[in-house]
């Protein structure tokens, strides 16, 4: 009786015990959700205070430098994976106007399985240069060099119209605009799109992109826009008026959609390759899905992608800590090595530019590449460049080793004409 008396004393004190930890459960679950919200509205609550562009009247002050710090916040901290995808299916809807596609068909550039690879890599990576670094940084100006290179030769003989330029451009701001705004844990403010709108406009100019077509591109380059807020708007309006015009069903658009949904389903087995597709067609919408002759998927699919991105927005919204700076996503290597060389930091398919480090080859992301019995960093011998890249070579092999004098010129150009500052106020003041 003694011992059973002890026992029962025992069980009975530990009740306060166990209460106190399930009180204290029940505290930690109602106050994480408060404490999330909490720091990612200090974090918003941070970049305003750290850029001075409180009102619409502000906004026709905003330089280009801060229009590119700020879009950096939203693609690299803010929303990473919804920016990249965003801006991966800028280039896939490209695609859906016959007179692009035509050109990329002709070149083989993307339509072919030997090169499209490559080629969507380097377009990414001479995009994540000038998108991740200052205005006035040498490697911004390189990377725009490069670029309007490799344009340059289309452009002049006119395969590549003045029109499609624009439209590309404006794919490359609005994309991320929309996704964001549809699948994210909230919607980008007027100063972030403003930011979108001045920093993308001036990479134009930095193009040569004719904005006549633009309802206040009248005035020639400068045109008559207040604030990249009304450039942005303008932007958007004339390229969904583009596409209700040019894009129309076309076989080449197909065979360019086909390899660009190959390298987007790299790491996807075989056996799922079409339920990835069926994903892919989904988030086309009716319009570019037709451009591009792909049938309709069931309608589960589209319930799928909601539900999904629905949950990620729940719980990105309540139960995820803002993400630090130190785990920004980041395209490409801050430093080059000791022989110039530059290395991608990730890699949506095959591994351009990639170092093979231990931990690129051994991680466990490295293990599953394998198993799929696709590419490593370092693999193949120097096919996928493990050295690295320097931005003057960077692009399409034909044009290695070319266009040096050109982009001289042009980086020459950009030393005066893009100083990072103000590229609306001057004509509003």
């Amino acid at each position: 009786m003694e011992f059973h008396n002890h026992t029962l004393h025992e069980a009975t004190a530990s009740l306060p015990a166990d209460e106190s930890w399930t009180n204290f459960y029940i505290v930690i679950l109602f106050l994480y959700p408060i404490v999330c919200a909490l720091l990612r509205n200090h974090r918003l609550r941070t970049t305003f205070e750290t850029f001075p562009y409180t009102t619409r009247a502000s906004f026709a002050s905003m330089t280009d430098t801060d229009a590119q710090q700020i879009q950096q916040i939203a693609a690299e901290i803010e929303f990473p994976f919804t920016f990249e995808k965003a801006l991966q299916f800028a280039l896939f809807r490209s695609y859906g106007i016959p007179t692009i596609s035509k050109l990329l068909v002709a070149t083989s550039q993307f339509s072919e399985p030997s090169t499209a690879c490559k080629r969507y890599v380097d377009t990414e990576l001479l995009i994540s240069e000038f998108m991740g670094y200052k205005p006035t940084e040498e490697r911004t100006r390189e990377a725009i060099a490069r670029m309007n290179y490799i344009h340059s030769g289309y452009r002049k003989s006119g395969k590549l119209l003045d029109d499609d330029m624009l439209y590309t451009l404006s794919l490359f701001v609005s994309e991320p605009v929309r996704w964001i705004n549809k699948y994210e844990w909230r919607k980008l403010e007027d100063m972030e799109l403003c930011a979108l709108g001045t920093f993308w406009k001036s990479v134009g100019d930095a193009m040569e992109i004719s904005w006549e077509k633009l309802k206040s591109g009248t005035g020639g380059k400068e045109g008559t826009w207040k604030d990249g807020l009304q450039w942005l708007e303008e932007v958007m309006e004339w390229s969904e008026q583009y596409e209700r015009e040019y894009m129309v069903p076309n076989v080449n658009s197909m065979k360019t959609a086909d390899e660009t949904t190959t390298i987007l389903l790299w790491g996807i087995p075989k056996s799922l390759k079409g339920v990835g597709k069926h994903f892919v067609s989904a988030l086309m919408g009716d319009r570019l899905r037709n451009s591009m002759m792909y049938p309709k998927p069931p309608a589960y699919y589209f319930t799928l992608i909601s539900t999904i991105f629905g949950i990620r927005k729940f719980i990105l919204r309540h139960l995820s800590l803002p993400r630090p700076y130190f785990l920004r996503v980041h395209k490409v290597s801050d430093e080059p090595t000791k022989n110039g060389y530059y290395h991608t930091m990730n890699y949506v398919a095959a591994p351009y530019y990639h170092q093979p480090t231990i931990w690129a080859r051994w991680q466990p992301a490295a293990w599953y590449t394998w198993i799929m019995g696709l590419p490593l960093p370092g693999d193949e011998g120097n096919k996928y460049h493990p050295q690295g890249y320097k931005i003057p070579e960077v692009g399409p092999d034909k044009m290695s080793g070319r266009g040096h004098d050109f982009a001289n010129g042009v980086v020459e150009q950009l030393r005066s004409t893009r100083s990072g500052g103000c590229i609306f106020a001057a004509k509003n003041g």
